[in-house]
């Protein structure tokens, strides 16, 4: 095995409030080879999107704290000087967030969004970014992108503004992209057309986390999944075996939910009770115990995930799990 490309040991984020210090995140630890693909799933709220802004560098909020351990290629992003770091994200460290309209300012075009990355790391003439940036967005599948190059983002589709905005994120050629909800609200055919664009990006050599709803998506693409809930990891390891032997009530949940092409036909999908948990009243001990069926005794304490290639972390006997789901799945 390889050494990791990032690897994240404890991760906190928390924010200082009127009703007190919430912790967003909360000791989240994984790791990300070279080359590999992580999945990062989990309902709205469960810290997701908070965790790769605060190992970046990202959240600026003076209320806000970021602790623990972002290793990459050795070196700590969260002790890291702001100069150091910002040579890092674009060039190695890549993020494509969730909403391109937002990410893309609206009174610059197209062009100087792609452009701009490129000269903020590289020793090149305007032209030559021009001409990058050209090739970038026909690479993505932007048409006729010498002239679409000086358009503005509000003439873009949400497809194409999506395109462009994973164009700005592989300029630089990043060994980690970052991608948020890249696909959340497009048509299918655009959904593949993305994904498309995101294997080709990996089998370049970049190693991609996906942060996703969608269990589809991660069902495609996807090496590892890691399930956050409650700003902590319930459960992480290879695609395959949290798919087939999922072992925390959580990722049951999630999977149950999704419909199924074969099969009986349910008269309606199963749901997850409840609400999401916020992050203002986040329980002492597992996060997703006011919400399980399966709650019991020891659920009043914190579980670590633990195991071996495939961890969760649960109070439930390891060798009942499989029953236990048959038995909740069971109308």
């Amino acid at each position: 095995m390889s050494e990791p490309l990032l690897d994240v040991r404890d991760l906190k984020v928390s924010f200082r409030t009127r009703r007190g210090t919430v912790t967003a995140v909360d000791g989240l630890s994984f790791s990300v080879a070279p080359g590999e693909v992580l999945g990062v799933v989990g309902e709205s709220g469960s810290g997701k999107s908070v965790s790769m802004l605060g190992l970046l560098g990202l959240i600026r909020d003076p209320n806000a704290t970021v602790t623990g351990q972002v290793l990459f290629r050795g070196r700590d992003l969260v002790t890291m000087p702001d100069k150091e770091l910002r040579a890092i994200r674009g060039r190695d460290i890549a993020m494509v967030f969730q909403d391109p309209m937002t990410a893309l300012t609206p009174v610059y075009t197209v062009g100087w969004h792609i452009a701009e990355q490129i000269r903020a790391h590289e020793d090149i003439t305007r032209q030559e970014a021009r001409t990058r940036a050209i090739g970038l967005l026909e690479e993505v599948g932007i048409p006729d992108p010498a002239r679409r190059v000086d358009s503005y983002p509000h003439e873009f589709s949400g497809g194409m503004r999506q395109r462009a905005v994973i164009a700005m994120a592989m300029a630089c050629g990043p060994a980690l992209l970052i991608a948020d909800e890249p696909t959340t609200a497009l048509d299918v055919t655009t959904q593949a057309q993305i994904l498309d664009l995101m294997r080709r990006e990996n089998a370049g050599g970049s190693a991609i986390v996906l942060i996703t709803h969608d269990m589809g998506v991660v069902s495609r693409i996807a090496d590892r999944v890691l399930v956050m809930y409650g700003g902590r990891a319930v459960e992480e390891g290879p695609r395959p075996a949290v798919f087939r032997t999922p072992r925390h009530p959580y990722t049951w949940g999630l999977l149950d939910s999704v419909p199924r092409v074969t099969g009986p036909r349910l008269r309606r999908l199963p749901a997850i009770p409840g609400m999401p948990v916020s992050p203002l009243d986040i329980p002492a001990g597992c996060a997703f115990a006011p919400r399980c069926r399966m709650r019991h005794a020891a659920c009043d304490e914190r579980p670590a995930l633990t195991g071996g290639a495939h961890r969760d972390a649960c109070w439930l006997p390891t060798d009942d799990r499989a029953a236990l789901r048959r038995e909740e799945t069971t109308p």
